[in-house]
């Protein structure tokens, strides 16, 4: 039922409401307020959730990776200072609480200079968010700080989740927590990392939007690759399935197209239904 609303709300949007720049930004942002509540939905029951729970298949795969040491252990123990917070934490911890914008206004961006390309921008970023949330649904990982904290991470390897540490400190301990309540609401929707696909997906479009864009996105997208790893936040796994699965959107977009363009029609047609005065 939650999910059928959620799917709605665009649906009904699109009808109502004539086609303009509003109407597209707004339909966007009814696509992320579901997908939000989606993302939720599966730790609704927690209990129920754990027993399908993921921690180690990343862990053995990374390790692999990192010829035998997880990469974010070598991070944390090149770069950082346990048992206190440095420049580097905090300056990593922003860029990663920049995400929450970045995919958003890089696509307010593209309308506004390109706004021919935003639909199709729009399209795909929507599409990586939803794909994203269904293998969330589909095989729930756990993400290093969390297998670190349970005790899944053996061989002496030891994880941080830097970013609490980083927030207590420059938010303060009240703010803090509420913060962390907000955005800690599925801590198992690690794989694939959303986070490092929809900035991806982002370079992309501002890429093809202008040069100085692309560089921006781009530099923006290979720093929060690298804060990911070394917060805690994910494995490099979680950071290779993002980029599949923004490289599936793309080229799986001329496959999805017929049934775009019919759904679309359908959309236009009751549209103008809806527009029509009353007899």
């Amino acid at each position: 039922m939650t999910l059928g609303s959620l799917i709605g709300g665009p649906v009904a949007l699109a009808v109502l409401r004539p086609r303009s720049r509003g109407r597209d930004a707004a339909l966007f942002a009814l696509q992320m307020w579901g997908f939000t509540m989606a993302h939720e939905l599966p730790y609704d029951e927690p209990e129920r959730l754990a027993r399908r729970l993921r921690v180690g298949y990343p862990i053995a795969i990374d390790r692999v990776l990192g010829l035998g040491r997880l990469p974010t252990v070598r991070l944390q123990r090149g770069l950082g200072r346990p048992g206190r917070v440095t420049s580097l934490d905090r300056a990593l911890s922003i860029i990663h609480w920049a995400w929450f914008f970045e995919p958003h206004v890089s696509l307010l961006f593209v309308q506004r200079r390109h706004v021919d390309r935003f639909p199709r921008a729009a399209r795909q970023m929507a599409a990586t968010y939803d794909l994203g949330c269904f293998v969330y649904f589909a095989v729930p990982t756990a993400p290093p700080w969390y297998a670190a904290e349970t005790g899944a991470i053996e061989g002496g390897e030891d994880v941080r989740r830097v970013m609490v540490d980083a927030g207590e400190e420059l938010w303060g301990g009240a703010a803090w927590e509420k913060l962390y309540e907000s955005f800690n609401t599925n801590p198992w929707a690690a794989m694939p990392s959303l986070h490092f696909a929809t900035s991806l997906m982002a370079a992309i479009h501002l890429g093809e939007a202008g040069k100085i864009a692309g560089v921006l996105g781009w530099s923006y997208a290979a720093a929060l690759g690298f804060a990911l790893v070394y917060l805690g936040e994910h494995y490099v796994t979680d950071l290779l399935a993002g980029a599949g699965l923004v490289l599936l959107v793309r080229r799986g977009e001329p496959v999805a197209e017929p049934l775009v363009e019919a759904i679309n029609r359908r959309l236009r047609q009751l549209e103008r239904i809806a527009a029509a005065p009353a007899a």
